[in-house]
């Protein structure tokens, strides 16, 4: 037997296993504007938009008025300024005299034990009157049937928690770098349409940047305040919903659910060093050893087929998975293919960072340590 065969063969089966699994999202994840989102919800349901707002800006306007865009129009949509050091107040006040859907709440001082985004959800959480609660971030904006489509959906499934991961809108080098990183995360490992189907709370995905919950669901399972100190509270609460018993469903934004979450590089790598590590609810070592054997599998195929082309179907298997990633979530094609050995050096370097930034205590976020 040919041993040196043995690591190509190992590497090559594990490249396969992914690519499958992102075919299978090719196919069957499920994507909002898409499938079985077409239907559009009448407007029965008091839905309350929720939005968390810390230095935005430049962001809140956009999506205050994607939110009062919608066609489903038995809306209120609430703001919580939580303590901005600019004028985002000044903004969103100005929409609310214009629509008197929207309100704007001053947030509370940070009590000992909670983060700043999960008490601002809990305190708007407590006073939304919908009868579905969608917590959105300041800088998502919705299309026009974005929300019609989502509780038509959630209606129809009798789900009571739905996530979406919104198409990132990529600006600037440094975005258009890191950002595709967390998609080839979620779409290269994770069966997304099995969250649905799925009853085990260790089978779940969710995005904070998007997420609603029937009313009933949020009190039964006890909301942000079961999850007031976590980074990676989004997960938690997906967790915490199907332990209740409750279907959960996490989808893709496709054209309706957008986000300009970074632009600059130092800011990417900031954001995801923030989620990265604490994402995985795993321990440091156990991280460690995951992040490496990413690089084994994902990285190293592309250096050693320069010296044998028995690591070429590795390094086909790779490819194909990115290009299926990038149609997926609408980004270039040709830069992910090209930047994707950096990007692999960036997520090396990025977890072991957000593993000692996190076991030091040092991880921070908008002038806050987490």
């Amino acid at each position: 037997m040919n041993f040196e065969l043995i690591p190509v063969v190992i590497i090559t089966i594990a490249a396969l296993v992914t690519f499958l699994v992102t075919l299978y999202n090719f196919f069957y994840a499920p994507i909002v504007g898409r499938g079985a989102f077409l239907q559009e919800a009448e407007p029965l349901s008091k839905v309350s938009i929720l939005i968390p707002a810390r230095n935005e800006e430049n962001n809140i306007g956009n999506c205050l008025e994607s939110c009062l865009n919608q066609d489903y129009t038995n809306l209120e949509i609430i703001v919580l300024d939580d303590h901005s050091e600019d004028r985002t107040a000044e903004v969103v006040m100005a929409k609310t005299l214009v629509d008197p859907r929207v309100r704007l709440l001053k947030g509370k001082e940070l009590p000992p034990g909670w983060l700043g985004k999960n008490w601002a959800c809990h305190q708007m959480g407590g006073i939304a009157t919908g009868e579905y609660l969608l917590f959105i971030d300041a800088d998502v904006t919705l299309g026009k049937g974005a929300v019609s489509r989502v509780v038509s959906t959630v209606k129809s499934n009798k789900i009571g928690m739905f996530s979406v991961f919104p198409t990132q809108i990529l600006s600037g080098t440094g975005a258009t770098i890191v950002i595709p990183v967390m998609n080839w995360l979620l779409l290269n490992f994770l069966p997304l349409r099995q969250v649905f189907q799925s009853d085990s709370p260790k089978f779940v995905a969710a995005n904070g940047q998007f997420i609603l919950f029937s009313k009933e669901t949020y009190q039964k399972t006890g909301g942000h305040a079961t999850v007031k100190g976590m980074v990676v509270e989004d997960m938690e609460l997906a967790r915490n919903v199907k332990r209740s018993g409750i279907k959960l469903m996490t989808a893709l934004g496709g054209n309706l659910i957008k986000c300009k979450m970074y632009s600059g590089f130092e800011e990417s790598i900031k954001g995801f060093t923030k989620n990265f590590y604490p994402g995985f609810g795993i321990s440091g070592i156990t991280f460690i050893i995951m992040i490496s054997l990413f690089l084994v599998i994902y990285l190293l195929p592309f250096i050693l087929v320069l010296f044998s082309l028995l690591w070429l179907p590795a390094v086909i298997l790779v490819l194909l998975s990115r290009v299926l990633i990038s149609l997926i979530s609408e980004s270039n094609i040709l830069v992910e293919i090209i930047a994707h050995p950096v990007q692999m050096v960036i997520m090396y370097i990025t977890g072991l960072k957000s593993v000692y930034l996190a076991k030091t205590g040092r991880l921070e976020w908008k002038g806050r340590i987490l």
